[in-house]
């Protein structure tokens, strides 16, 4: 699934492929006696467009909610790399739970995302702000001082109004939930490719 298009699109058997690499990795990292078999062979995951570097993002969800979601901004590493990493991370290293267990990695469906670089967007005040954030399109990073926080696109299928989503953004880098209304945020936007399990 995508939120925008664009001509470094993964197509879907690419992005199954880096699903079945990210629940490989956890398994892996679990011991599980069939972890083995759930590693994809080295030459599928030769395909040239895994080596580009880009920004990921690995969330694990347990009946739709939420149990874990790591990943990284900017493109400082490979495709692959950065599934790998935000894997374990996702599973292992998510302050806001415990370590994924065996037979949570049972009951988890797993998604990917594969980001744009972000680009700044230049605003003039917290209405201009709401004209220009684009609903179920744009990821957005909010920084002010050393408060930062995201959301993903995907978080628009929770907080389908703008306000309520950049209030939901403010409150989780640490800010008042109204400080996007004072125009003082730097803001940047990023789109999203992602690929989730098939039940």
């Amino acid at each position: 699934m995508t939120a925008e298009k664009n001509s470094t699109d993964m197509t879907e058997d690419q992005g199954q492929k880096l699903l079945c690499l990210a629940r490989a990795t956890i398994a892996a990292r679990l011991g599980l006696s069939d972890a083995s078999s759930r590693i994809i062979p080295d030459n599928q995951l030769a395909d040239p467009a895994f080596r580009e570097q880009r920004g990921t993002f690995v969330t694990l969800k347990i009946r739709n909610q939420l149990r874990g979601c790591m990943g990284c901004l900017t493109p400082s590493e490979t495709i692959l790399e950065g599934i790998q990493r935000n894997a374990v991370n996702a599973a292992f290293n998510d302050p806001r739970f415990p370590p994924l267990t065996g037979p949570e990695l049972e009951q988890a469906e797993i998604e990917v995302s594969i980001l744009t670089n972000p680009q700044d967007l230049e605003y003039s005040d917290g209405k201009d702000l709401l004209k220009k954030l684009r609903p179920n399109i744009d990821g957005a990073i909010i920084s002010k001082g050393m408060a930062r926080a995201t959301f993903l696109p995907q978080v628009w299928e929770q907080l389908p109004r703008t306000e309520e989503f950049l209030s939901h953004l403010c409150r989780k880098a640490g800010l008042s939930p109204d400080e996007w209304q004072k125009g003082e945020l730097d803001v940047s936007i990023y789109q999203v490719q992602y690929f989730h399990e098939n039940s």
